[in-house]
């Protein structure tokens, strides 16, 4: 599943482009600011941004060369402007690639696709190591102290998503929305239970925690304890 960040101040595409990308099985937050873009960039983990460059309270050019000050996630333009030498201007500022509206759904999936394969190709390798933790989400298995540990799927995906971005506080909104494809504000139980299943199988518990540590009121993070 790919986490996808939409930034449209049009709601009609916002929306028609949100069922595309979903209906592919991608998990897609769509915002409509370049203000709400910098807070959900600086605040969560996507693996690629779709940047309408028309928004209503900064230019998407100002708020790509803004993207590029705490990330580097790809970044794929979507602009009305076809000139040369400003989508030149844009590949220099840092996009990834780039759009000109309008295009089909298919279109955008190709293109999507694309700038992944060659994100993931200079990727770091795909086997995750947090301490004595080992996670390889090729072959799906998760070895702990050498000895493999017994996930069910969904205990699987939580521990590779966390275990990818090791050290960093993963909201519980981006958990829900990723993992289960619910609102970030839903109030379900669903993560809790799958956090208790997790820590039982890593041999620690919540007042004790060995790698699985809860940020109070902001999420998760995977690391090592001292």
């Amino acid at each position: 599943m790919v986490s996808v960040l939409l930034v449209e101040d049009d709601p009609v595409v916002r929306s028609a482009v949100t069922r595309a990308l979903t209906g592919l099985g991608h998990a897609v937050l769509p915002v409509g600011t370049a203000l709400e873009a910098l807070r959900e960039i600086t605040g969560g983990a996507f693996d690629l941004v779709v940047l309408d460059l028309g928004l209503p309270d900064m230019d998407g050019a100002d708020a790509l060369r803004m993207m590029r000050g705490v990330c580097d996630v790809p970044v794929i333009v979507a602009t009305a402007r076809d000139d040369e030498s400003e989508i030149v201007r844009l590949l220099n500022a840092g996009a990834d690639d780039y759009l000109v509206k309008p295009f089909s759904s298919e279109h955008l999936a190709a293109r999507l696709s694309a700038v992944l394969r060659r994100a993931r190709k200079d990727a770091a390798p795909a086997t995750f190591r947090v301490g004595r933790l080992t996670v390889d989400p090729d072959r799906r298995e998760a070895r702990l102290d050498g000895r493999e540990l017994n996930l069910t799927r969904k205990e699987f995906d939580l521990l590779a998503y966390l275990a990818a971005r090791e050290g960093k506080v993963v909201p519980r909104g981006e958990l829900l929305a990723n993992l289960w494809n619910l609102p970030g504000r839903h109030d379900d139980q669903t993560l809790d239970v799958h956090l208790s299943w997790l820590r039982r199988k890593l041999g620690e518990r919540a007042a004790q925690p060995r790698y699985l540590h809860t940020v109070r009121g902001v999420g998760f993070k995977l690391t090592a304890a001292e």
